[in-house]
């Protein structure tokens, strides 16, 4: 598995290259005009200080997310298919996940990519940026990373059990320590202990909405 985190993603977004993307969606000119103004405006610091900016999408943008996937729409998801249609990804924003078959593919994956992100005008995170070795039990060799994340779950080798009741090795998904800690501060910001005047029904209308959220996206592999 090759593991890719794009360094400075929203910062470094080119603003040419992105509007070309934009027009491939839409010849409206004053959706043209106001998304590149809105990439264009300088941005004001606490300080007072206004600095200019000539490339990147703030992050927090109600439009950032859109912006960055459909850069990356064209930069790496049609570039993957044209190219090797038969090396499966998947992509969250500017996280992405591809699988190789051998160590090799895998190192070859990661130089192409990086080549077409510097055409682009971006690159992979040295650091972030890593191939995993997704070991089970039929893959019971050994390699430095063996564990990676991907929105909100952790893909690690664990104990298992079949249907037969025997243990075995499975690479599968559990909640990452990154979720959880978020989920405990959520949980700690309620200080549901000063709420003593409200009734269950109360405090349900307020809770139970987001404690769902977390049952239907971590529940299944909890």
């Amino acid at each position: 598995m090759l593991d890719m985190d794009i360094k400075g993603f929203f910062d470094n977004l080119d603003h040419e290259l992105l509007m070309r993307a934009v027009r491939k969606h839409t010849d409206e000119e004053w959706i043209l005009l106001y998304v590149e103004r809105w990439l264009k405006a300088p941005a004001k610091l606490e300080s007072g200080t206004v600095i200019s900016r000539n490339k990147g999408t703030p992050q927090g943008g109600v439009i950032s997310p859109l912006l960055a996937n459909l850069f990356l729409h064209y930069a790496f998801d049609e570039w993957m298919r044209r190219n090797y249609p038969h090396i499966p990804f998947e992509r969250y924003a500017d996280d992405i996940v591809v699988h190789c078959k051998t160590e090799q593919e895998a190192k070859a994956m990661k130089a192409a990519v990086a080549k077409r992100l510097q055409e682009c005008k971006l690159e992979l995170h040295p650091e972030k940026t890593k191939i995993v070795y997704c070991k089970d039990e039929d893959r019971q060799g050994n390699y430095p990373n063996q564990k990676f994340d991907f929105p909100g779950y952790t893909f690690r080798p664990e104990i298992a059990k079949n249907y037969k009741g025997r243990y075995f090795v499975s690479f599968t998904p559990a909640i990452s320590n990154q979720a959880a800690k978020e989920i405990r501060q959520r949980i700690k910001k309620w200080r549901l202990h000063l709420w003593s005047d409200k009734s269950l029904k109360e405090l349900s209308e307020v809770v139970n909405p987001v404690l769902r959220g977390w049952m239907n996206y971590y529940g299944k592999y909890a």
